[in-house]
């Protein structure tokens, strides 16, 4: 499971936001038994500060989410855990300023979807050769088209004489096609990522913390 942790558009003090519940974030799974890793941050304006982070956890299915002793299940933790949250501050950075709500947006993903590539998985097809090759050419059958049965990808090879070596060469193409599937999902869930880095609904937050401690308020 991937949490990424954004200011949005918003202005140095809901990147120290950021910041601070990335490190409440930490403190909170390490309590629970889960491994919560940093896999990219884009950093702020202010040195230390962060305008979005994105962690990967994994580890223990049920973990506290709400300031109680009551435990949740992983699925709820992502119905729960997705929202707004507000800090409650006078800034630091500008003494004079009115503002004391800062927002920040918590949005969880499902880890993309990798496909794997094991050779028991593919299915093998005889076909007849075609084009130049002499005698052997539509009278054996030694090209090979393979499936990949999870996916139902497939590609063909008849340039070999031997359907063994075209069965060998079926193998690497599917397995180059695999691997090219996996690097779109791959791109596709950053480009995701980075467009909800710049959306952030204000309003309804999910936890409220407090002061410059980051004390998290008793609902």
């Amino acid at each position: 499971m991937w949490i990424q942790i954004s200011s949005g558009k918003g202005p140095d003090e809901c990147e120290l936001a950021v910041s601070l519940f990335l490190e409440s974030c930490k403190k909170e799974c390490k309590k629970n038994n889960i491994k919560a890793t940093v896999i990219d941050a884009v950093l702020g304006h202010i040195s230390g500060n962060l305008k979005s982070a994105l962690l990967s956890l994994e580890g223990n299915e049920h973990i506290s989410i709400r300031p109680s002793n009551e435990n949740h299940s992983a699925n709820a933790y992502n119905e729960i855990i997705s929202g707004t949250i507000l800090w409650i501050c006078n800034s630091p950075y500008r003494p004079n300023h009115k503002r004391k709500n800062w927002f920040i947006n918590i949005e969880v993903f499902k880890n993309p979807d990798k496909l794997n590539f094991f050779e028991k998985d593919v299915r093998f097809e005889s076909m007849r050769s075609s084009g130049p090759g002499g005698q052997n050419v539509n009278k054996v059958e030694t090209a090979v088209r393979a499936v990949h049965i999870p996916t139902g990808l497939t590609v063909t090879a008849s340039e070999e004489r031997s359907q063994y070596m075209n069965k060998k060469l079926a193998l690497s193409r599917l397995s180059m096609l695999i691997e090219e599937k996996n690097t779109e999902s791959f791109t596709a869930h950053k480009k995701k990522l980075w467009i909800q880095h710049n959306t952030l609904e204000r309003g309804n937050p999910f936890r409220i913390y407090e002061g410059r401690e980051f004390r998290l308020k008793q609902k």
